[in-house]
């Protein structure tokens, strides 16, 4: 059995700092499950291009306000608490956190290795061996 706390996570280089966001990776890869769990804070104010070409990703909003947009139609979705949404067809987005932080709890398939942060395109490398 794993248990682990958000205040032990947030307390340790599980705490990755993504600029308009910040994500506790509570649950990794080498924990064997085959999914990664995140609480990810996206920043009041600001927008982040994502595009997850190499994860499957559900998210589900704990707290705060915000949205989401789809680039390849620019459908914009509202994001308050208790909206789930599932990137399920690896979809290019922008996320924005409109009048508060958003408090969002993430599982991604494949899992995450723990420090990979958004590159030029928005996504997280598969399987970065410079992470290990």
């Amino acid at each position: 059995m794993i248990v682990r706390t958000l205040k032990d996570c947030e307390n340790s280089n599980r705490n990755i700092d993504g600029g308009t966001w910040k994500s506790v990776r509570m649950l990794l890869a080498d924990d064997n499950m085959g999914f990664s769990f995140h609480i990810t804070t996206i920043f009041k104010g600001t927008e982040t291009p994502i595009w997850y070409k190499n994860h499957l990703e559900s998210v589900y909003c704990m707290s705060g306000y915000g949205e989401i947009e789809t680039c390849d139609d620019g459908k914009v979705y509202p994001i308050e608490p208790g909206t789930l949404y599932i990137l399920d067809k690896n979809d290019k987005h922008l996320l924005r956190a409109t009048t508060e932080d958003m408090e969002m709890a993430c599982v991604f398939n494949p899992p995450l290795n723990g420090k990979e942060i958004h590159d030029e395109d928005g996504a997280y490398k598969l399987n970065d061996e410079t992470l290990a």
